[in-house]
Parts: structure tokens; C-alpha cells; sequence
């Protein structure tokens, strides 16, 4: 039995992926057949939704942090054009992979614009962003990574922070597990999804950085299937 007491710290086999990017494109599917299936981008949608209908803006500009090829932006982007709402979608990765992917997938999309960059450095003043969002990416990040990237994150948005990530449970490993027999083609998915789990936070912790990021009002909340969304809305 695995103890889920505390955050795993070992590393995700993807965080250092430099396989051929045929390789990353099918993890990446199977990473999104997860998603589709449990449900997991309805939550970020809808706190996406809700919060820029508190701006009352014409346009929104939306940050995706982590976006690795794309699909949130799109399922966003798909979503606003049914609604009439115009969006300006950015994404930023690490992996120039994955950003390659996420440019080939959206070329009919010219509301999205992806880059390569720190976002701990960069200056992004300029770009007048509204929400700030990432999805399954914070609990790639250390106790201390999260603090400091969740300021951050809250420093650059206007309106607030949109965070969808999992549960650390016993329940989810082992339902993962199973699900992944059937559903996941890759092992590295399968290890690292497995791992996510046991990286990733229960409640009391997410309470515990909200009570350090004090530029926003903090809202966490457990999402079936075994997901947190954390929606920050700035002060």
C-alpha cells in the first residue's frame, strides 16, 4: 500500500521527456483521453467562463501556463466563438515539442499565440491578461515552486487565477489504475499519471498556500473525478 501522507517528490518521466515528437504526440493523446473521459476540461471551462463575466470587457486575454499542445485553448476558443465572445489566447510551455504540436494543431485558430518562455521572468505588462489558468500542471512544482508560481500568477491577472488540479488519494490511485488497463496506451503516461496522483494535493494544502497569496480571495473546491479547482479572484 502506497502512503499518501505526504507529496511524492520524484520526478515525472515527462518533466525530462526528449523522445521523438511522434512519441510525445501519443502520450499527449492518451493524456487528453483521460481528460475527456473524467470530465477534467468542463472544470476549467466553467471557471474560466464565470470569472471574465465579472469584466464586463468587450475582449478578454487569457494566459495558459503549462498549455503544452494546445487542446485547453481550443476547447476555450470553441466555447467563446459559440457564446460571441472574443478571446486572445496565449500558451507557454517549456518544451518546444510540445509547442510545435500545439502551432500545427491550432492553425485555424488566430486567436491563440504560443511561446517559450519563463514566467517567472518574463514582463507580461504588456499583454493586458485577465485570467491566468493552468490545468494538471502545479503539482509538477515543490511546496515553494507552487507559492511562487501561484504569485505570480495572481500578479499578472486582472480578474483572477483559474487552477484545476488533482487529489492525492488512495481511491484515485487505485481507480487510475484500473482505468488506465483499459484506457492508456503508453507506459509513460500510465507511470506518470500514477505519479501525478501522489504528487499532487489534498485540501488542508491548498488552504495552506491560499492563506500565503494575499492579493486574492481564494475559492477551492472538489471536482469529480478527483480533481480541486482553485479559483483565485483578484483583490
Amino acid at each position: 500500500m502506497r502512503d499518501f501522507t505526504h507529496r511524492s517528490s520524484e520526478v515525472e518521466l515527462m518533466d525530462t521527456f526528449s523522445g521523438p515528437i511522434n512519441e510525445l504526440e501519443t502520450i499527449l493523446q492518451d493524456i487528453n483521453r483521460v481528460n475527456k473521459l473524467l470530465g477534467g476540461y468542463r472544470i476549467t471551462l466553467s471557471a474560466v467562463f464565470e470569472l471574465i463575466r465579472l469584466g464586463f470587457k468587450e475582449s478578454y486575454t487569457i494566459l495558459d501556463m503549462g498549455c503544452a499542445e494546445g487542446t485547453m485553448l481550443r476547447k476555450l476558443a470553441d466555447v467563446a466563438r459559440k457564446r460571441n465572445i472574443k478571446l486572445k489566447l496565449i500558451g507557454v510551455d517549456f518544451n518546444e515539442q510540445g509547442l510545435q504540436l500545439a502551432r500545427q494543431y491550432s492553425k485555424y485558430y488566430p486567436e491563440i499565440s504560443y511561446v517559450k518562455t519563463d514566467i517567472l521572468k518574463s514582463d507580461f505588462s504588456e499583454w493586458d491578461i485577465d485570467v491566468v489558468m493552468t490545468t494538471l500542471t502545479l503539482h509538477h512544482f515543490t511546496d515553494k515552486g507552487v507559492l511562487k508560481f501561484v504569485n505570480r500568477y495572481v500578479e499578472i491577472a486582472k480578474l483572477g487565477v483559474v487552477i484545476n488540479d488533482l487529489e492525492r488519494s488512495p481511491v484515485a490511485y487505485y481507480l487510475f489504475k484500473a482505468f488506465s488497463f483499459f484506457f492508456i496506451k503508453t507506459e509513460i503516461a500510465k507511470k506518470d499519471g500514477l505519479l501525478s496522483i501522489r504528487r499532487a494535493f489534498k485540501k488542508e494544502e491548498l488552504q495552506h498556500f491560499a492563506g500565503q497569496v494575499t492579493q486574492a480571495s481564494h475559492h477551492i473546491k472538489w471536482k469529480w473525478a478527483f480533481r480541486y479547482a482553485w479559483i483565485l479572484k483578484k483583490k
